[in-house]
């Protein structure tokens, strides 16, 4: 079984006992975490797809981490005018563990 989720403005293909990075959730390592924007559920045999949402449809899942990701290095210049700016950004994440997927 497995479910197409939205979360974060973003789109992940699941199934029971995946791990997954997504946006930055307000959830402490260890909470469970209800996703209920179910875009497509499939069991084998049958598949729901919902306009835009699965009705009663949901993923359970665990905070395994709160962290950020690698640094990416932004770097402003013009050439001849000596200017130059240099920035970093590590973006937010939270890790899941898909603990269910239901119908």
């Amino acid at each position: 079984m497995y479910a197409v989720i939205e979360t974060g403005g973003k789109q992940y293909r699941v199934q029971e006992g995946d791990i997954i990075s997504v946006e930055k959730l307000k959830a402490e390592a260890g909470d469970q975490v209800i996703l209920d924007k179910i875009l497509f559920v499939s069991d084998g045999n049958s598949v729901s797809t919902g306009s835009p949402y699965v009705e009663n449809a949901k993923v359970e899942a665990t905070v395994v981490e709160n962290g950020k990701g690698k640094k990416v290095i932004i770097f402003k210049y013009r050439a001849k005018k000596d200017y130059r700016k240099k920035q970093g950004h590590r973006q937010p994440y939270t890790m899941l563990k898909i603990e269910s997927i239901s119908k």
